[in-house]
């Protein structure tokens, strides 16, 4: 049958589909196609449509590489104001024309074809190129995760209106285009946008997504990206203020009494961008966490900004022996935990308080649970450890966290679980199974009870504590979901994947309200702001990009002064500092303010633009050789780091 079967079977397949059964068999009869072929029927509905369309002019090789080049001159020969965003169809129809070259056993000229054409793509697909130039035959396409994905899926190229008319023109006047045309209608979704074509600059700062650039349909969405309104604790944390009125001089808390006056003077002015504080059910606050809280508004705060930057205490593991894959220190900055690729768990105090254990159950019932300090005489005097191992994954661990009141830990690992340790009494809570495959990243909600989850399996779960199955199941992304972070006000998370995109989901209706492109390579770690407007993502090429949620749009590019994968940003606790920690043993320091303050002014002169970006960056600090494995803002403002020493390089 030869190069005939392929159409046969899209034929046969859509016969079958409407359930054509006389005709199908009269067909199978002539074709004398045999049970075995028959049975095996399962072409993508894609692929089906693409091979009828045309299959006779898309039968001969020859015509793909005319026609791509064709193209590709046409898009060089444009006028700048259109060149730019036409380049953008180049890759998915270089893709698509390799894919149906295999799809007719045309492997030679395929190979051929990625020859010419593949290292004239940008640099940033050449990764996926070479993935996708393994696919040799069709049977191979099933089991290519890249070639699966471009042909169930289409890729988005947006368009201003004078050049969707212009490519129109083009491929009416061009005889060879019926192969472009029919790639275009089934693979590309081009999006025509009003106004004028776009910079090269533009067009590069929202491009690198596997299937091309987010749709502004997609962002549309309103997000409520303001904070809660937080709880009125005020009246309750006297008892608290008089103890600290005894240790200290009496001025000094009426300073801080003005100070938390302050707070909560800000915070119930209602937000137009915050969500109704009922949205999705929170926990109520018990009275140890209201005293808590209390504490850490009251930590006096030192004011960072470019002429008063943090002090680093950097905590370095030594003799590790590259086992220690991750870091967490807690909210009040007394604990440190660290991962280790022997799927042990370590808990340091970082004070001279020691690591207590609960008392045994007998001694436990003596105890007067009435009595105000229950929590401490039910732990254990004689327990004096500077450090906790914490044992019962049993594959390498990959995050670890604690609860913003440091009684409970979450961890994640290989062996496809998420564990929930008690700091109390030092084991295992619950193990949550959901995902299949290996959990990269798990973090707690910043109102406690609820965490979320990424993984090997493409997608992002959001847990609460007391399920051990997930509320939420957010799918979406085309690749590993590396890294999650929950918004400040609960409602919503965010995710980085291998697929080079930055989606946003909705955690009361599951829903994905934003997808942001730009990024070239995998994205580690996110990071939303202080006020929640802003998210920020670092890649494993060290680039660092800064996204407005209100919209979904790109708002600065942070030079890339690092030079290997970020995997720690930080904010300073008033917002104005961005920290950020790489694999190329450095930190740095950024003017948030500047960053985000200052996006109107960019169409106000193109001579400012270069050193506003070079103002970005306020210092940059070497550690001897240690790559950053975590970065915590204390509650004064004084930045903590974590790394593992690595030896003299």
């Amino acid at each position: 049958m030869g190069d005939k079967s392929t159409p046969l079977l899209a034929v046969l397949q859509l016969l079958r589909k409407y359930n054509l059964k006389g005709t199908e068999e009269i067909l199978r009869k002539e074709a004398s196609l045999g049970d075995v072929e028959y049975e095996s029927l399962d072409l993508p509905e894609v692929e089906i449509a693409n091979i009828l369309t045309a299959h006779h002019t898309e039968s001969d090789p020859y015509s793909y590489e005319f026609a791509y080049d064709s193209l590709k001159k046409f898009i060089e020969n444009s006028l700048d104001i259109y060149k730019h965003e036409l380049s953008t169809l180049l890759y998915p129809v270089f893709v698509h024309m390799y894919l149906l070259l295999i799809l007719y056993d045309h492997t030679e000229h395929a190979v051929k074809f990625i020859e010419k054409f593949g290292p004239e793509q940008e640099d940033y697909y050449q990764e996926d190129l070479a993935k996708l130039s393994i696919v040799k035959s069709k049977d191979q396409i099933k089991g290519n995760e890249l070639a699966e994905i471009y042909s169930s899926n289409k890729f988005e190229v947006q368009l201003s209106r004078d050049a969707s008319a212009q490519l129109k023109r083009f491929l009416q006047e061009q005889k060879s285009s019926t192969v472009i045309i029919n790639i275009i209608n089934n693979h590309i979704q081009i999006d025509v946008h009003d106004g004028p074509g776009r910079t090269q600059a533009q067009v590069r700062a929202t491009a690198g997504g596997l299937l091309g650039e987010a749709t502004k349909n997609e962002n549309r969405t309103k997000v409520y990206y303001g904070l809660l309104k937080e709880p009125d604790i005020q009246v309750l944390p006297l008892p608290v203020e008089d103890e600290e009125e005894a240790e200290e001089t009496p001025d000094k808390p009426k300073k801080k009494k003005a100070k938390k006056d302050n707070i909560f003077m800000k915070k119930p002015k209602s937000d137009p961008n915050a969500p109704p504080n009922d949205r999705i059910p929170l926990p109520e606050l018990k009275e140890t966490d209201k005293i808590e809280k209390v504490k850490a508004l009251r930590a006096k705060r030192v004011q960072l900004g470019p002429d008063c930057l943090p002090s680093i205490c950097f905590y370095t593991l030594l003799n590790s022996g590259n086992t220690a894959i991750c870091a967490d220190i807690c909210d009040d900055s007394t604990l440190l935990s660290v991962g280790f690729n022997n799927s042990t768990i370590k808990v340091w105090t970082l004070t001279p308080v020691r690591l207590r254990g609960m008392k045994s159950a007998e001694k436990l019932q003596d105890i007067d649970r009435e009595a105000g300090d229950v929590l401490v005489r039910m732990m254990e005097e004689k327990d004096r450890d500077t450090c906790r191992t914490l044992y019962g994954h049993s594959g390498p661990v990959y995050k670890v966290g604690f609860d913003q009141f440091k009684t409970l830990l979450l961890s994640c690992s290989e062996d496809s679980t998420i564990r929930l340790w008690s700091l109390q009494c030092w084991t295992c809570l619950v193990v949550y199974r959901g995902h299949v495959w290996p959990v990269w990243d798990v973090k707690w909600s910043p109102h406690g009870h609820y965490f979320a989850s990424s993984g090997h399996d493409r997608t992002a779960r959001l847990w609460a504590t007391d399920h051990h199955q997930p509320l939420r199941i957010f799918a979406g992304h085309l690749s590993d979901v590396d890294c999650v972070q929950f918004h400040p006000n609960s409602n919503y998370i965010a995710t980085g994947s291998c697929d080079r995109t930055v989606r946003v989901w909705d955690c009361l209706t599951g829903t994905q309200v934003r997808i942001m492109t730009g990024h070239k390579s995998a994205i580690f770690t996110l990071a939303f702001s202080v006020c929640g407007r802003w998210l920020v993502s670092g890649g494993s090429m060290g680039d660092i990009l800064v996204w407005d949620i209100s919209n979904g749009g790109l708002t600065a590019s942070l030079p890339p002064f690092h030079t290997s994968p970020i995997h720690a940003l930080a904010f300073s606790r008033d917002g104005t500092i961005l920290s950020s920690g790489s694999l190329d043993c450095s930190i740095k320091l950024w003017d948030f303010a500047l960053i985000t303050d200052e996006t109107p002014s960019e169409e106000t002169g193109s001579n400012t633009s270069v050193p506003k970006e070079e103002k970005f960056l306020l210092r940059s600090f070497a550690t001897k050789n240690s790559p950053i494995k975590s970065l915590h803002f204390t509650r004064r403002n004084l930045l903590l780091g974590v790394g593992t020493y690595e030896g003299s390089s």
